[in-house]
């Protein structure tokens, strides 16, 4: 049995395929779908690897992860502009590197809009919640909020 809102208004991005590919799976493949995701965490680019200072940390997770945000500026609608996200995560916390890698996968090259609609409550739609603790659940909304809040930042727009 799923434990995702079943009344919940569709993700945006691509985080709606990647919410449905954890709802369908079965509860003992569901780390591993996860683990997938950590393996997929592009590696940062040179531009941030020689600059780390330049990432901002997530404290709420439970192992040192760093990210940062881009924006793209569209002329006409700032809403419009697009999002590209980068994360340094170690090969030794899995299962933060796959919830960067979920909202990398998901969110990234994504508009603006797109980013700011994503709910508070995404990482409960995951159906994780009898795989990983609240802990790390917690986490992932650490990383959301700072995506949110620099996106803001950086576009010059509301949410």
């Amino acid at each position: 049995m799923s434990d995702t809102p079943t009344d919940a208004a569709p993700l945006p991005g691509g985080l709606q395929e990647i919410a449905d590919d954890f709802a369908a799976a079965a509860q003992d493949e569901l780390l591993e779908l996860l683990l997938e995701f950590s393996d997929d965490l592009p590696a940062l680019p040179d531009r941030y690897a020689d600059h780390p200072e330049l990432l901002e940390p997530v404290p709420e997770c439970q192992s040192p992860i760093f990210l940062i945000v881009e924006v793209e500026p569209h002329a006409e609608d700032p809403k419009a502009g697009t999002v590209h996200l980068f994360f340094s995560a170690p090969k030794e916390a899995p299962t933060t590197r796959g919830f960067a890698g979920i909202l990398q996968e998901g969110l990234d090259g994504r508009t603006v809009g797109e980013v700011l609609a994503v709910p508070a409550d995404f990482p409960l739609r995951l159906s994780l919640t009898q795989a990983v603790s609240p802990l790390r659940l917690n986490g992932m909304s650490g990383m959301l909020s700072r995506i949110q809040r620099q996106v803001i930042e950086k576009s010059g727009t509301t949410a």
